[in-house]
């Protein structure tokens, strides 16, 4: 039993000093693995020492060199001052005008670029809408005249429209508002008057009295009542039908048809006022429908936008303040008195449809053979363009073309630049328009040439 624990205790003590020379050779190798990582920080500490000092000697290189540079930088200065004439400050100044004027330069050929792209890209689909509208109405042109010519049967009526001492022709006149021309052209009498609806009264009335053979002051004032009643349903009958036309009878109010059959005895500029309020209407109408926008609105802002030129001549006042008081009377839209107004700029348009009949306003009066101008104001407005023209600085000479459609303006190269002549024109047109009351669009045209001439001997 002894034995056995002897044996016991020996076998435990063995394992005990095995496992005490374990641990020892573990720490062995666990210190000497720290000396090892000591020498390798020691190392890392001499190389991180090295470094730094060559870094410090760098940076007292880079000092040195920078100090350096500084010098040069004054000396080269000083040298470009003494050989240009300059001072820092003047140079600087010719520097930043130089770079601004090519900025300047350039901004404007990246200007006119975008200008010419959005141009060519809004031109396309403008012309395509336009077109498409305007190619789908067959405009008339209606020219009327100060003067009408009635034809007589025989050159005896002549003494008879005159009367004993002159009461019957008299009479006519003042009762009708017209003058009448009896001169030696034979069986024809003239009617003359600014106004149509006058014209017109008038010619019936004297028609009906040559017709019927009676011609006396009684039966004068009779017979241009009777006209001048007739005349007035004439009127209404003729707006009505205008309305019908256009599929506007359940919009408008029909107290309103008077006046709009009453435009055709009304012109501008010699165009028609009802045709050209209807041929408003109808591009505005087409316009809408190509763009998505309200067709009945467009058609009757386009037919009633120059409404007031029906009483505006008896009333007073312009046609603009005319109309929107007879249309708010008649209790017609807003977008209808914005037209109104706007058509003539005297407010911003406020609707799409708005802007259409504005455009289509400027189509209307623009268009070949729609207007008309007396000789004196188309001169006075000729010589008015080339004035605002040559008030401008660099200007050579300028002549207005095409019928005042198109002003050419010829500049001094050696004053205007290529960036600036594209400028000049922008800001002559401009100018125009704000000075200038003129029917449809003026081209404006300015052209820069340099001419070198040498003579072969």
């Amino acid at each position: 039993m002894l034995e056995e624990a002897k044996r016991e205790r020996d076998r435990i003590l063995s394992e005990a000093r095995k496992e005490a020379d374990r641990i020892i050779s573990l720490a062995k190798e666990r210190e000497e693995q720290v000396r090892k990582e000591e020498r390798e920080v020691l190392e890392l500490e001499r190389k991180v020492l090295r470094e730094s000092e060559r870094v410090k000697e760098q940076g007292e290189r880079l000092k040195r060199l920078e100090e350096e540079l500084k010098d040069l930088k004054a000396k080269a200065l000083l040298e470009l001052e003494r050989i240009a004439g300059m001072s820092k400050e003047e140079a600087k100044e010719e520097l930043l005008k130089k770079v601004e004027e090519e900025s300047k330069e350039e901004a404007e050929r990246i200007m006119r670029r975008i200008e010419e792209e959005a141009k060519r890209s809004a031109e396309e689909k403008a012309k395509w809408v336009i077109l498409t509208a305007v190619q789908r109405i067959s405009p008339q042109i209606a020219v009327n005249y100060t003067t009408t010519s009635v034809e007589l049967p025989s050159d005896d009526y002549k003494g008879r429209i005159i009367g004993r001492e002159g009461r019957n022709i008299k009479t006519f006149e003042q009762i009708t508002g017209v003058d009448l021309i009896i001169d030696d052209t034979p069986n024809m009498v003239t009617i003359s008057s600014f106004d149509p609806y006058r014209r017109e009264i008038a010619k019936e009335a004297l028609e009906r009295l040559i017709e019927d053979g009676r011609i006396h002051p009684a039966r004068i004032e009779e017979v241009v009542e009777e006209v001048k009643r007739e005349f007035d349903e004439k009127v209404r009958k003729l707006g009505e039908e205008t309305v019908f036309e256009l599929g506007l009878s359940r919009e408008i109010n029909p107290k309103l048809y008077y006046y709009i059959g009453k435009l055709y005895y009304r012109t501008s500029y010699s165009q028609n006022v009802l045709m050209h309020s209807k041929e408003v209407a109808t591009i505005s109408a087409l316009l809408a429908e190509e763009l998505g926008l309200d067709v009945k609105k467009a058609k009757r802002a386009g037919l009633l936008h120059d409404i007031g030129k029906a009483v505006s001549h008896e009333l007073g006042g312009s046609h603009t303040d005319v109309g929107v008081e007879l249309c708010r009377r008649f209790g017609e839209p807003d977008y209808v008195i914005n037209a109104i107004k706007a058509h003539h700029e005297e407010e911003p348009v406020k609707y799409p449809e708005v802007a259409l009949v504005c455009a289509a306003d400027a189509l209307s009066a623009a268009r070949p053979g729609a207007r008309r101008e007396t000789l004196e104001k188309y001169l006075r407005r000729l010589e008015k363009i080339e004035e605002i023209v040559k008030s401008f600085k660099g200007i050579a000479n300028a002549y207005a073309v095409q019928a005042g459609r198109e002003v050419r303006v010829l500049v001094n190269p050696e004053e205007i630049s290529d960036s600036e002549a594209h400028r000049l024109a922008r800001e002559i047109a401009s100018r125009i328009e704000r000075e200038l009351d003129f029917p449809g669009q003026i081209k404006v045209v300015v052209i820069r040439e340099t001419r070198h001439v040498e003579y072969a001997k």
